[in-house]
């Protein structure tokens, strides 16, 4: 098939290898502009300049000069693949088959940017992606594909996507493409009543409050890592906290400690005390420097037995 692509970073990258790796022919590739902000390179335009295809960077996708792009690609069909820019229903209905979306949920639960740090957040044992078709509304076109995956109780934001999601997200957009092309899709409208929206999952959420019961707190660490961090203040320096262990108390006879208290430090890590349970702290990066284990942290930032993380 003669196919356009909308996208961005490692996952736009990899759908794009893959549509060329079996044989398609990808006529476009649409990416947003360079960061000057950063200095790692975008990962789409570099793997479309890797395959001999000149990426289009452009500002906006609403102009005239994204039409023009598309229809002078004479692609049957567009695909999106981590898509951070707006794209008006015009470009979307260029193609002949149109285009079709990927998202990282179970559709209609879930829309919105932070969709996996959310369910991990939130206490689900399951998510998955969807397939759809865009329109102007975020994430509420109709459904054509959808794939599940079970999040494990200590699984990590990491985990679930790159692991799961990921790859069978690409493997997903490869199938979907197919069925519409060949005609033989089903398109089923989303029901809003069971739609949910969660926001970008940014440093306010990402805060820990030790006050929380225990598993809330744990989730929290689980959605945040490896980004964007769970965080709490010591001392009134911040805290990152990545790799942990949940502690449950099995009874009351057994607390340990009080909320936010640290209540043991050891050869590797270090414990604070929440309701119902423990936080065994393994990984975490302080205000200066990059990731180490709790116990070293604890050493750099005379964290000891006793003392008291802020509320």
């Amino acid at each position: 098939m003669r196919l356009a692509l909308i996208g961005s970073a490692d996952f736009g990258c990899a759908a794009l290898e893959a549509f060329l790796d079996r044989g398609d022919e990808v006529v476009a590739v649409f990416c947003p502009p360079d960061n000057p902000k950063s200095s790692k390179p975008e990962a789409l335009k570099e793997g479309a300049l890797a395959r001999g295809i000149t990426p289009i960077q452009l500002p906006s996708l609403k102009g005239p000069e994204a039409a023009k792009a598309m229809r002078d690609s004479g692609a049957e069909i567009c695909v999106m693949a981590y898509v951070l820019q707006f794209v008006p229903q015009e470009l979307a209905h260029i193609p002949k088959h149109g285009t079709i979306q990927y998202h990282p949920s179970l559709l209609p639960k879930y829309r919105g940017p932070s969709a996996i740090n959310w369910a991990i957040a939130l206490g689900e044992t399951q998510t998955g992606l969807t397939i759809f078709r865009p329109t102007d509304g975020l994430d509420e076109g109709a459904i054509i594909l959808k794939k599940e995956v079970a999040i494990g109780p200590d699984d990590t934001l990491g985990q679930v996507y790159f692991d799961r999601l990921f790859p069978i997200g690409v493997a997903a957009l490869l199938e979907a493409a197919d069925l519409v092309v060949a005609g033989k899709h089903t398109e089923v409208t989303q029901d809003e009543s069971q739609a949910t929206y969660e926001g970008w999952f940014d440093q306010a959420a990402a805060r820990i409050h030790w006050a929380s019961h225990v598993t809330q707190t744990y989730n929290l660490i689980r959605a945040c890592n490896p980004a964007p961090g769970a965080w709490a203040m010591y001392a009134g320096k911040k805290i990152q906290i990545y790799d942990a262990h949940l502690q449950v108390n099995p009874t009351f006879a057994t607390v340990r400690g009080k909320p936010a208290e640290v209540i043991e430090v050891g050869a590797e890590s270090f414990t604070v005390g929440c309701h119902g349970g423990a936080i065994e702290v393994l990984k975490a990066k302080g205000p200066e420097g990059g990731k180490v284990s709790g116990a070293t942290l604890a050493g750099a930032l005379n964290i000891e037995k006793g003392q008291f993380f802020d509320f």
